[in-house]
């Protein structure tokens, strides 16, 4: 049986996880690829205590497992955008394919790495760039591939997920959730880059060229996190029959793309608003097919090791094909990529849930209700709570029907000018995601 030799460039959670899978299922993993897998070398800046390597040779310098000639397949799990890419781009120079796990590799620098592969005739798998263990990647490029999607939500941030579940659950404040992710472990100490929406970001952008055929645009991503979500919010979404779910959303309008990361009531009754705690869960609409979801674990150790090690096998299976007869990176051909444009935020048009406090006085509600129809946008639900004693303001919840973002802007501009109106109005995005 033919052996391919594999070498693990990062020996943290996901790699240790990786060599324990690929070493503990190798017989299976043998039988289903029709070859041997050999981890040949590691390359890590220290030893993993969960991890038992034997004889395996490990380097301290990543770079010379790109430079050893035995390797079949490096496989880069080591995160970050500089020396990652490095390795990348070094790998496919010396014709290796690559297997990684990195979301904001391929995001920010995916379109250069892949002509890179394309010119060398390599491949470059990522699976477990979004959204750990589930296969959404394998779906959107192989099962769907007769498809037209017309649209993907997802749930594609745990520790967000897990945020807006607790606050819903037992009715706490996003600051004191954060605290408890940190101690967890779900959240980073700098939790920005999951709380602020940016790591649902760089994987919307991977899901969308794969569903649209556009190139990588991680730069033109409406991107919102959940900090300013409060559990008033989350109480009056659920009294209309909503959750709040941070969403990534893609979307082929005919006139361009959406591409928008924010908080988002859902209906109660959809299964992606079910998805609680650190889980994660895409659903895509297409053409043929209709809705289809996807759930499982979106992060740890052997889940995120699983789509890692299923990236390895079909890199494997493909090592006697024909360059031109892989599959390709995104789904399309390179030079079968779209222009479509990305639409802007402004233009993109969804329904709204609005929380205002406003003075318990006769007009007030009239008024408000020029505002939005001046602008075209009507009303699908209200609720004004009675007034506390000894307060003159009292919260006011409207869920409107579809409109431009751009209107909609304008008319929370003109309510917040408003004498009756007191601070900002909170505005969040409403997503009926049916088919």
């Amino acid at each position: 049986m033919k052996t391919v030799k594999v070498g693990i460039c990062g020996f943290g959670t996901v790699g240790s996880g990786t060599f324990n899978v690929l070493t503990r299922n190798a017989a299976e993993i043998a039988a289903r690829v029709g070859a041997d897998i050999e981890i040949a070398q590691i390359g890590a800046r220290r030893d993993n205590p969960n991890c038992s390597t034997g004889d395996i040779p490990v380097s301290r310098d990543v770079f010379a497992v790109a430079e050893n000639p035995e390797i079949d397949i490096v496989v880069e799990l080591m995160g970050g955008t500089t020396v990652a890419r490095e390795l990348v781009m070094k790998a496919i120079e010396n014709g290796k394919h690559v297997v990684t796990a990195n979301k904001a590799l391929i995001a920010e620098y995916g379109n250069e790495i892949f002509a890179a592969a394309a010119e060398r005739g390599v491949s470059v798998a990522f699976e477990a760039a979004v959204a750990g263990g589930i296969p959404i990647i394998k779906a959107l490029r192989e099962g769907l591939a007769g498809n037209k999607v017309q649209w993907l939500a997802g749930i594609i941030n745990g520790t967000g997920n897990f945020i807006l579940t607790e606050m819903k659950e037992k009715g706490r404040d996003f600051a004191d959730v954060l605290a408890e992710a940190q101690a967890l472990g779900y959240a980073e100490a700098d939790p920005t880059f999951d709380v602020e929406g940016i790591d649902a970001a760089h994987k919307l952008v991977i899901l969308a060229s794969l569903a649209f055929g556009i190139p990588l645009q991680f730069d033109k991503v409406f991107t919102e996190g959940i900090s300013k979500i409060a559990p008033e919010d989350v109480n009056y979404a659920e009294q209309l029959g909503y959750r709040i779910k941070h969403l990534g959303i893609a979307r082929d309008t005919g006139k361009g793309i959406e591409l928008r990361v924010h908080p988002t009531l859902i209906p109660e009754k959809r299964l992606i608003a079910n998805v609680n705690g650190v889980m994660n869960a895409v659903l895509v609409q297409s053409d043929a097919v209709g809705p289809t979801l996807y759930y499982g674990a979106g992060a740890g150790s052997e889940p995120t090791a699983s789509a890692v090690v299923a990236d390895i096998v079909d890199v494997a299976r493909t090592l006697s094909a024909e360059p031109e007869h892989r599959v390709p990176h995104l789904a399309f051909r390179l030079e079968s990529l779209s222009n479509h444009p990305v639409l802007p935020i402004e233009e993109v048009e969804t329904a709204y849930y609005l929380r205002m406090s406003a003075q318990d006085r006769p007009g007030v509600l009239s008024k408000i209700a020029q505002i939005l129809s001046d602008e075209g946008i009507s009303v699908e639900a209200l609720i004004q709570k009675e007034p506390v004693e000894g307060q003159d303001h009292v919260p006011m919840i409207i869920l409107t029907n579809r409109t431009i973002e751009g209107k909609l802007s304008a008319a929370v501009e003109s309510i917040q000018q408003l004498d009756a109106i007191n601070g900002k109005v909170t505005r969040i995005r409403v997503e009926s995601l049916a088919g």
